[in-house]
């Protein structure tokens, strides 16, 4: 999609990601590929060991939410998601 990922960390219940989309594409389609195909590969190759996780039949929740950063530069975000937890 044009689109890189700068940074990915968070908790058990949800991740936190840095990403640089391209202009062309809205955010809420990028949020929707992204969860689709992660959900696909996921599924695909660890399907035992996320079974516990999986919210019905579905990996993610249908809600995100995207945030500007008002301004703060990019060390102070990617600092804020690094010293998020780990997913488990």
């Amino acid at each position: 999609m044009g689109s890189e990922l700068i940074e990915c960390n968070g908790e058990g219940d949800h991740v936190h990601l840095i990403a640089s989309v391209h202009p062309r594409h809205s955010i809420s389609n990028f949020v929707g590929k992204l969860k689709g195909k992660s959900a696909y590969v996921l599924r695909r190759d660890y399907h035992k060991e996320i079974s516990p996780w999986l919210w019905g039949n579905h990996l993610w929740s249908p809600s995100y939410c995207a945030v500007s950063t008002g301004g703060a530069s990019l060390d102070v975000v990617k600092n804020y998601v690094q010293k998020q937890q780990r997913p488990v």
